[in-house]
């Protein structure tokens, strides 16, 4: 038995029918050409279980994993599939001659009932080895059982219903009391509910099943051999325990609804497809003497959950008289009848049968058909031999049938992990809509399909389809890769010829207003869509050509706004006069080169708004470009209009005080020309220091000269310091104002006095007013009355100048006294002098014979040397030693010159006639004497002490040690 449920593949198996095969697809233009759409291996795949059973197999029965065999007469086998080694064999312990009839085995796998064919029930639990009688349900021959999916566990069943060959349903519960002392009976209870009945009388049950649907509504299906009935209904609160009864007790006096056929195979069998487990089942199949009711459960329907139900009649080759069907399984889309000799497959979609197996002879004849619901397994079995069927990638082909159904939706839903199969479906579905005139729909298929665009373009235009041969360009433009390049120009060049084509048709008809606006807006969402921005960006020239042929200058407009192109916008709203919409744009994008290029013309119509909106931009605008701008404008306009110019000029200087010369000579131009009293006030405000000045000071002068404002000119001549300009202009004007020029130049008394002077001539010679001349006296301390004099003519009387001379002669006074008490000063102190140079000649100092040198510590007297009054002295040339490096390179020049010129004359002459006093007759031919050279070399080394003086101070810095010289002195240490 360790070999039991080992598993092999079946050599003998035979697919006769509908083989899986491979498909070779033609698609023009696409990716799949010749594509394996499918491996050959089949959707049902059998095994054939390496067992061979001890003695004749009645009865199986698989449910989570568990399965259980009757085999003999007193033998049942249990296995656990998941440890299929490890089987578990318990003996019914029958010494009559009872046979087992059916088995039943619940959703766990966990209760086992044993119909026998002697009208008794056995029930065997999972956990335990002994099989016990059900005394409750003695002398009833089971056909069926519903079992209790919501309240069941793996001791107690719950509520379930009993289905026996009689008619009658009863409704029981069976328990497994664990630990219990004495043993007692499994079975609750065991009471009647219902009885199903036919034309004839009660009927068998062939099947039951209960299922749980929305708030709590029960259902629960039961076959006869004919009719399929339903019950629904609620359980009250309280009597989950014992609720089906409460059910059944609605239809007392009145049968169910129900469905009844004429056709009678003896028997009926019902099958549920459940896609999860402990999930409510999905679909049913109900195999019956005209075939199989095949349909969907609809938990939501108020009084029966069948749904979509149809008859699928069974294969020509089945005669229900002869070879009837023994069994059937429902899957997800197919159902397997089970035959004495043979498994049919039929697809629940088209009622074709895809899939056939024969069984050979030796195996002996089918006997019995089950799945197990949990792992989806489909189990076969003879009286000797034990199949399994995998069910492998059922929808395979789903699409395909789902297809030629037109339902297209759900046929690419089950390929759209195979594009291969997407792009076929597509292909027919754009192909179906195309047929039945649903051409935006066909468009947008089509455009999913990798079919030939030309050959879908050239269909659209054929059947003058326009709408829907621009839907389709969309799609294709949206599914094209960025790196088709080339194709998206194309598409999206052709759209806009397309756009501008409808809206120019659909714009005179005054009747298509609603569908011209939401064309409009559909282009206008085509040119705004960040996917086509790049390319139209990059072909926005050949878009403005096609908008200008169609003379659409709105979108024109509008497209060189999406693209940014504001310098297009602005001067299409020039060209039409619509400066407000051309300033509105500029002031809301802000570009300062639009500004330069735009402002000349927008100024000349709307100036006050222009400079508004070149306020507004601040200091992101350079005013020296928009210069011209005015100028031109400034030129041709009044000078009411001149002062919009003006105001920004202004704002460029007091607001943002620019510094730019070009924007200050232009203001003051235009202050010169319409607003003079304000220039004078600008050129006060911008100073007198020309380091400060932005204005050019020439341009300034020539401008204000042009003008005639004299004042203007006065003030840039004071700034320029050309003052006796200034004056001279000054006179013309006013006096004071000459005055006040006068005395600019402080730190020339010699200017000063000749400015005054010129006031003074001025006063006396143009205005002939001797009391301002006068006057001109008192507010100048440097002008004389002798320097007036000359002025005036001869025959002036002198009274009007008596003061003014007597005070001029005590002035003269005065001075004089001054010179004397000076010079009195000056001899005394010459006298000092001369005493101390005395004094300092008789001067000298004592050296003892044991005094050293300061700074080679050796006698000092051996040597020349220098004595310092500090008390330092120094050998001639130790004190030179010490001095030179310190020295400017200027002097230590002029040290080694009169060394040189020392040393020249230190030497005897060749001649035996020199006079005796040499030193003193070389002076005679312009050299120095060598007394001088000494002097003068005492003058530079000899200057003050090398340790007391300021030598000392400015070396306090320098390190001890040349810093060159380093390494060697530290290397001199070791």
């Amino acid at each position: 038995m360790a070999s039991i449920l080992d598993e092999y593949e079946d050599s003998l198996h035979r697919s006769v029918s509908v083989p899986q095969s491979r498909a070779t697809v033609g698609i023009p233009h696409s990716g799949y050409v010749n594509a394996r759409l499918e491996k050959e291996t089949p959707i049902f795949n059998k095994q054939r279980i390496d067992f061979a059973p001890p003695e004749k197999i009645n009865s199986l029965v698989v449910s989570s994993n568990q399965l259980c065999m009757s085999l003999g007469k007193d033998t049942l086998l249990r296995i656990d599939l998941g440890k299929p080694d490890e089987p578990n064999q318990v003996e019914l312990g029958r010494k009559d001659e009872a046979k087992v009839y059916k088995m039943f085995l619940d959703h766990t796998g966990s209760h086992l009932l044993i119909a026998l064919n002697t009208s008794e029930c056995l029930y065997l639990n999972r956990s335990v080895q002994k099989v016990r009688a059900l005394s409750r349900w003695k002398g009833h021959l089971i056909e069926s059982v519903g079992w209790n999916k919501f309240l069941g566990s793996e001791t107690n069943t719950g509520p379930i219903l009993v289905g026996t060959s009689q008619g009658q349903i009863y409704e029981a519960e069976i328990s497994v009391s664990e630990g219990s002392l004495f043993s007692t009976n499994p079975d609750q209870y065991f009471r009647q509910v219902y009885t199903l009945e036919e034309e004839s009388g009660p009927a068998p049950v062939c099947c039951l099943e209960i299922e749980r649907g929305l708030e709590g509504k029960f259902f629960i299906i039961a076959t006869t051999r004919k009719r399929l009935f339903q019950f629904v209904g609620k359980v009250p609160e309280g009597t989950e325990q014992q609720a089906f009864s409460s059910i059944f007790a609605l239809h007392a006096d009145h049968l169910p609804s129900f469905r009844e056929f004429p056709a009678n195979l003896g028997f009926s069998e019902i099958a549920f497809y459940t896609p999860k487990l402990r999930s409510n089942p999905r679909s049913f199949a109900w195999m019956m003497g005209n075939g199989v009711l095949y349909g969907t459960l609809d938990y939501s329907r108020p009084d029966s959950i069948l749904s979509d139900e149809r008859v699928w009649v069974y294969p020509p080759d089945i005669d229900i008289t002869v070879n009837k069907p023994i069994s059937i399984v429902l899957t997800q889309f197919h159902f397997l009848l089970l035959l004495p000799d043979r498994v049919k497959a039929v697809c629940t979609l088209n009622g074709q049968v895809v899939f056939q197996d024969l069984f050979l002879e030796k195996f002996g004849l089918l006997t019995r058909m089950i799945k197990d619901p949990t792992v989806q397994q489909i189990w076969i079995h003879t009286e000797k031999v034990v199949f399994r069927y995998h069910v492998q990638r059922e929808s395979r082909d789903v699409w395909k049938m789902y297809m030629n159904m037109n339902k297209f939706d759900l046929a690419k839903e089950y390929c759209k992990d195979r594009p291969e199969c997407l792009d076929i479906v597509l292909a027919k579905e754009a192909e179906h809509c195309f047929q039945n005139k649903r051409y935006l729909d066909s468009a947008k298929c089509y455009a999913l399909t990798q079919n030939y665009f030309e050959e879908i373009a050239l269909k659209f235009i054929e059947a003058k389809q326009e709408e829907a041969l621009m839907e389709f360009l969309i799609k294709k433009l949206s599914n094209l890769k960025p790196s088709e390049k080339t194709q998206t120009t194309l598409l999206t060049t052709w759209l806009t010829e397309l756009y501008l084509n409808w809206l120019g048709i659909l714009q005179g008809d005054a009747s298509q207003r609603n569908l011209y606006l939401d064309t409009r807006e559909k282009f206008r969402t085509f040119l705004s869509s960040p996917k086509n921005k790049e390319c139209l960006f990059n072909n926005r020239a050949s878009i403005y050509e096609l908008l200008a042929s169609h003379g659409d200058t709105e979108h024109m407009v509008y497209f060189a706004v999406i693209m940014q192109d504001y310098e297009r916008v602005v001067a299409h709203h020039c060209q039409h006069d619509e400066y407000d919409e051309a300033l509105n744009m500029l002031s809301r994008h802000r570009d300062e080169k639009l500004f330069y290029k735009f402002s000349p013309v927008l100024i000349q119509h709307i100036p006050k708004k222009v400079v508004d909106a070149w306020i507004s931009m601040g200091s992101r605008l350079d005013a020296r470009n928009l210069i011209p701008a005015l100028v031109n404008y400034s030129q041709s306009a009044s000078t009411q209009q001149i002062n919009e110019a003006i105001r920004y000029m202004e704002f460029c200087v007091y607001q943002l005080e620019e510094t730019q010369q070009a924007i200050h000579n232009y203001l003051l131009s235009l202050y010169a020309l319409c607003r003079p009293d304000s220039l004078l006030s600008y050129l006060e405000q911008a100073g007198t220091n020309p380091n400060r000045i932005h204005y050019d000071l020439k341009y300034a002068l020539r401008l204000c000269a042009e003008h005639g404002h004299h004042r203007a000119c006065v003030h840039i001549y004071k700034v320029m310091e050309l003052y006796e300009e200034a004056v001279d202009l000054a006179l013309q004007v006013d006096v004071d104002l000459a005055k006040s020029c006068a005395d600019l130049p402080e730190d020339d008394e010699e200017l000063r006095k000749k400015l005054w002077l010129k006031i003074a001539r001025h006063v006396v010679q143009e205005e002939k007013d001797v009391k301002k001349a006068m006057a001109c006296l008192s507010s100048c301390a440097l002008l004389k009355i002798e320097d007036v004099l000359p002025f005036f003519p001869d025959f002036v009387t002198i009274d009007h100048f008596k003061e003014a001379i007597c005070n001029s002669l005590e002035d003269y006074n005065k001075h004089i006294e001054e010179l004397k008490r000076e010079m009195e000063e000056a001899t005394q102190s010459a006298k000092r002098i001369r005493e101390d140079i005395q004094e300092m000649r008789n001067k000298y100092g004592s050296v003892e014979p044991q005094e050293k040198c300061a700074a080679c510590d050796f006698p000092l007297l051996n040597r020349p040397f220098y004595l310092f009054l500090c008390g330092h002295m120094f050998h001639y040339d130790c004190l030179l030693q010490a001095v030179f490096p310190n020295l400017p390179a200027y002097k230590q020049a002029k040290l080694e010159d009169l060394q040189k010129k020392l040393a020249a004359t230190s030497q005897p002459s060749k001649t035996h006639h020199r006079p005796k006093d040499a030193d003193t007759i070389s002076l005679g031919k312009g050299q120095q004497s060598r007394e001088q050279i000494k002097a003068d070399i005492d003058d530079i080394v000899a200057a003050e002490c090398v340790y007391c003086g300021e030598l000392m101070i400015r070396s306090i810095d320098k390190p001890f040690i040349d810093p060159q010289k380093y390494e060697e002195e530290m290397q001199s240490w070791l």
